[in-house]
């Protein structure tokens, strides 16, 4: 069955990128850049990817298993406009995707189409569309939704995704751009439930899948009271 996923890497502290850089300068100058490439050096390092890219070595090993997998899983994609573009030129003519992308934007564009089988269509009436015309062409595989962290936010905030997959590094940044925040939409009275699915510890990142569950009120969970007169005490500040 297909099933729409997502993977990040992240921070200990959730950051998948350093502060973002919407000023003038190079962006592999920032502190964006900084914070994303110190928390995807494990995907780097990976043979999986450097195959992928065209480039040579690399580490075969847990890890590049991981991204093996994850490429062979996803029949199509999801990707946000900055993504794309950031990437366009560095992908070149052969892109790792080898799969239709759907990407959303509110700037319109004419399809892509790159070889080893990689293909950008460009979506203008929201991330649904977007899910469910890239599910329309997976052959039966996932719907991978390739990020960036906003657009990861967006289709977890609209119920759409089944499967989230956070690849922790060991390291605070402190700042940055964080994928789980306010972004979600959530007022303080509910939350999204997770169920981890699979975990895999590597001394470089820690693998952790989870199944997507839906919005959940908070509830007050008063258990530890004891109950009786225990409750009365608490409850007057004994």
């Amino acid at each position: 069955m297909t099933k729409v996923t997502a993977q990040l890497s992240v921070s200990l502290d959730g950051c998948y990128a350093g502060p973002r850089h919407d000023g003038a300068g190079d962006w592999m100058g920032s502190a964006e850049s900084r914070g994303f490439f110190r928390v995807t050096r494990w995907v780097i390092d990976a043979m999986a990817w450097r195959e992928r890219l065209g480039f040579a070595g690399g580490e075969q090993d847990t890890n590049s298993r991981i991204v093996a997998e994850t490429f062979e899983a996803a029949g199509a994609y999801v990707m946000g406009r900055r993504m794309a573009d950031g990437g366009e030129v560095p992908w070149g003519d052969e892109p790792p995707f080898r799969a239709p992308v759907f990407v959303v934007t509110h700037r319109p564009r004419e399809t892509l189409v790159r070889q080893g089988g990689t293909s950008f269509t460009y979506v203008t009436d929201g991330v649904a569309a977007a899910v469910e015309r890239a599910r329309a062409v997976t052959n039966g595989r996932n719907v991978a939704v390739a990020g960036g962290g906003e657009l990861v936010r967006q289709v977890l905030k609209a119920g759409l995704l089944d499967e989230l997959e956070l690849h922790i590094v060991p390291v605070v940044l402190g700042t940055g751009m964080r994928l789980l925040d306010e972004g979600l939409g959530l007022d303080g009275w509910e939350g999204i439930e997770l169920t981890p699915t699979r975990v895999v510890p590597t001394p470089q990142v820690t693998h952790i899948r989870y199944a997507v569950g839906g919005r959940v009120p908070l509830v007050l969970d008063d258990r530890g009271s004891g109950g009786g007169p225990a409750r009365v005490g608490v409850a007057e500040g004994e």
